[in-house]
């Protein structure tokens, strides 16, 4: 197999005439705005791009096929299939076709860095919205306005028959005060030509598998070729498998799910999820390896359960205050939840107790170790127990992370210890999730943490230091005690910048005089996010630096202390699937 020339003027002909078509197990166009500037840009500085990989066609298409994004969807019949090059074929028709809805690629001009005296081209990727029916910026669009900058737009040198367009814009590009346009005109129309050539130029040569070459050798090289660059996800490969086996496409049963259950993909990356889900329910890690035995025929056999059991993982989490990925403690533990959902009964009560089973998982793969190491393979074992328990009426010791002697619910001393939770630490984040269960409360508006209010884009919720990182930067008090999940709450960002760095005291006092309903409704909320009202309510003013330094030093660690009992307690009864009480957090405010 050798490798044949074929410049970009051809491969446009065969797109436009739908010659050319791509397998539908193909992943859908991946590249961004940055990886289709450099691409334009090594074709306009004349520099090689690699090969592509075609499979010929004879009597019949091998694959089930789609057309290129944004390309004709009728056309001759189809002599050729994409196995390689989607991405580079999909970016050059696309912009030089001007077919992106929130980009339009324009040329610039910078100097050389070895010839300082000659200019060299690069692509520029321009954001493009829309507001009030008009695509902004303008300027993109007004042929002076964009050649002022120094841009000539891409779609000028789409290799087509453009002699009109591009005689247009070349006119209006010229400023009306030029005292000699037929010179400017020359000038510019050279430059175009000198670019519109580099485009026709451009040689994206192509291996070809002849028609006779059976199906699974054809996706072997494919799969073959595309990982050896790493350019294949794990899922890429299995959705081709997927489509050889069953002659089923799992992207559209991928897409499907995405609709019916949509709050699924803010959890994780829904692919992801389904092939651990799916892995998981066959009895096989929820890995790479896992993966290789699945079996495809039975996972579309059963996709409506999958399906449910993802959208009963939704609604678990949140019941449970989980409203996100960005605060989840630990992937690993909801696609076991996913999973076991096809073994949950229907009877109330029965359904009662696995419920709380689920509760007491969940809660302890938020607070305990068990997911920091080897997560695959203690994630088969954990739902190989649970499910156990739920069709053999096992005793719960069957399941490795329920057993407190090896995974202990977390004492005084880790939660102290428990990391800032924007960080991607189980605990932090673990300690984060039990206010939000608790309540949340924000501590100026009263608005309860819902999905709606810790997803909402236009308030969003903000890390809060309690006791301001500058506050205790001053008093010597290092970054990684400082940067503590005790030290944080989520509230709106409103309230963060009403709060700023202020100290406790004088943000508390004012929180009081603004609220309409006094000091209980303050300390009430603070409950919700299980901090002690007592200890967070130090002031310094008046000190001097010295006194308030020392004074620093010995509040924010009582702080602190005091906090880290309330969240053990929190703990303890999140891990045993019990419903958290404030009352019962709080005895002594009672």
């Amino acid at each position: 197999m050798h490798a044949h020339d074929r410049f970009l003027p051809e491969w446009f002909s065969r797109i436009r005439s739908r010659l050319i078509t791509l397998p539908r197990f193909q992943r859908f166009a991946a590249w961004g705005h940055s990886e289709v500037s450099g691409l334009l840009t090594t074709v306009l500085r004349g520099l090689p791009s690699g090969a592509a990989l075609i499979l010929e066609v004879g009597d019949s298409e091998s694959f089930i096929s789609r057309t290129m994004l944004d390309a004709p969807d009728s056309g001759g019949k189809v002599s050729e299939q994409l196995l390689d090059g989607q991405q580079r074929l999909t970016a050059l028709w696309r912009s030089l076709n001007d077919k992106f809805e929130d980009r339009t690629y324009l040329i610039g001009f910078e100097e050389d860095p070895i010839n300082g005296t000659t200019k060299l081209p690069y692509v520029y990727g321009q954001a493009r919205w829309y507001r009030d029916g008009k695509r902004y910026p303008i300027w993109t669009d007004v042929p002076d306005e964009c050649w002022k900058r120094g841009f000539i737009p891409i779609k000028l040198l789409c290799p087509s028959d453009i002699k009109e367009e591009i005689d247009h814009w070349i006119e209006n590009a010229i400023p009306s005060e030029t005292e000699d346009k037929f010179v400017a005109y020359k000038e510019i129309s050279s430059l175009i030509n000198d670019l519109r050539t580099k485009v026709r130029e451009f040689n994206l040569p192509y291996l070809a598998l002849p028609a006779t070459t059976p199906k699974e050798v054809a996706l072997d090289v494919f799969i073959k070729m595309n990982t050896s660059s790493v350019m294949l996800s794990t899922y890429d490969i299995v959705v081709a498998l997927v489509e050889e086996e069953t002659g089923k496409s799992l992207h559209q049963h991928v897409h499907a799910l995405a609709t019916a259950v949509p709050r699924a993909s803010d959890y994780a990356d829904l692919p992801s999820l389904v092939l651990d889900v799916v892995a998981l329910r066959q009895d096989r890690v929820p890995s790479r390896v896992g993966y290789r035995g699945i079996d495809y025929k039975r996972m579309l056999a059963e996709w409506e359960s999958v399906k449910k059991g993802i959208g009963g993982m939704v609604t678990f989490l949140e019941d449970e205050c989980i409203f996100d990925g960005q605060r989840l403690p630990s992937y690993t533990a909801i696609p076991i939840v996913a999973a076991m959902w096809q073994h949950l009964p229907s009877q109330p009560d029965s359904l009662g107790n696995a419920r709380h089973l689920l509760k007491k998982f969940l809660w302890r793969a938020f607070l305990t170790s068990r997911y920091e190491q080897s997560s695959a393979t203690n994630a088969l074992q954990d739902y190989r127990g649970l499910r156990r328990v739920l069709v053999e009426g096992a005793a719960e010791d069957v399941v490795p992370i329920l057993n407190e002697d090896s995974f202990p619910i977390p004492t005084r001393e880790m939660i102290l210890q428990a990391d800032w939770p924007r960080r991607k630490s189980i605990i932090g984040r673990g300690v984060l999730a039990l206010t939000l269960k608790s309540g949340a409360l924000d501590l100026a508006d009263g608005v309860r943490a819902t999905v709606a209010s810790i997803t909402s884009k236009e308030n969003p919720r903000e890390y809060h230091h309690l006791f301001p990182d500058s506050t205790l930067e001053d008093a010597g008090v290092p970054d990684e005690q400082s940067y503590r999940s005790l030290n944080c709450a989520l509230i709106t960002w409103r309230t963060n910048r009403v709060i700023a760095n202020k100290d406790p005291i004088c943000y508390l006092r004012e929180r009081v005089t603004n609220g309409t309903l006094g000091e209980p409704e303050l300390r009430y909320r603070l409950r919700t996010h299980l901090i002690p009202h007592s200890d967070l309510a130090v002031g310094y003013e008046g000190l001097s630096d010295h006194e308030r330094r020392a004074r620093v030093k010995t509040d924010y660690p009582a702080f602190v202390e005091a906090r880290s009992e309330l969240v053990v307690r929190a703990a303890r009864a999140a891990c045993e699937g019990r419903s958290m009480e404030l009352s019962e957090l709080f005895p002594d405010e009672q």
